[in-house]
């Protein structure tokens, strides 16, 4: 393993309109806030007013080079400050277009959390189409502007969930996110995965909560 100081920088972009009153969200970043290479950016902390700096997050991207996109999932959508966020941000001619190129290469995925169950996520479940086809408009985003793709870490049926499953959710999360900061990772090998959580399930022998 590498040492701390030579991981690659994490920006995980937190969107929780009521992080206050969440237990799934809460523990997940209860168990990656104290790596060093980890930045938690908490959008509705910073930015209650949704008045966005662009040059600051324009910063903060250029500077890592692992991006996080974590949230529940409101109304099959992210909350409102993330597609603020990316209406603002992602800039023509900085992060998309002929010249825009300053997320080039870097990675990115999405954490999410939903009350519905995973079962409830699928062709003739309850919300008809998988949690992956809910992120479609996302990974296009990210291809657009030239950021490579990685699949979801999730935490479905929340209200289901008693205080160990999270606990057993938020040390996946911390191992996937020292996995992907040590580098020399097979990217191709974790897009056959439908979500990092079975990724990091499968290398790391370990079962489902």
């Amino acid at each position: 393993m590498n040492p701390e100081g030579l991981m690659v920088k994490i920006l995980l972009m937190l969107a929780h309109p009521r992080f206050e009153k969440s237990r799934a969200n809460k523990a997940l970043i209860a168990t990656v806030q104290d790596l060093s290479f980890v930045t938690v950016h908490d959008l509705y902390e910073l930015y209650p007013d949704f008045n966005i700096d662009i040059a600051r997050e324009h910063d903060l991207l250029v500077q890592h080079q692992i991006i996080i996109w974590q949230y529940p999932l409101y109304m099959y959508s992210p909350p409102a400050i993330l597609k603020q966020w990316m209406d603002l941000v992602l800039e023509h001619g900085w992060a998309h277009g002929p010249d825009g190129n300053n997320l080039q290469n870097k990675l990115i995925f999405n954490t999410v959390t939903t009350g519905g169950s995973s079962a409830s996520y699928r062709p003739q479940g309850f919300n008809n189409y998988s949690l992956q086809e809910f992120l479609r408009p996302l990974e296009q985003t990210a291809h657009l502007c030239k950021m490579i793709w990685l699949p979801v870490f999730s935490i479905q049926g929340t209200y289901r969930h008693a205080q160990e499953h999270f606990s057993h959710y938020g040390n996946q999360y911390r191992l996937a996110l020292q996995r992907l900061a040590q580098g020399a990772i097979d990217i191709a090998q974790i897009q056959k995965h439908r979500s990092l959580n079975e990724w990091i399930a499968i290398t790391e022998g370990q079962a489902a909560p």
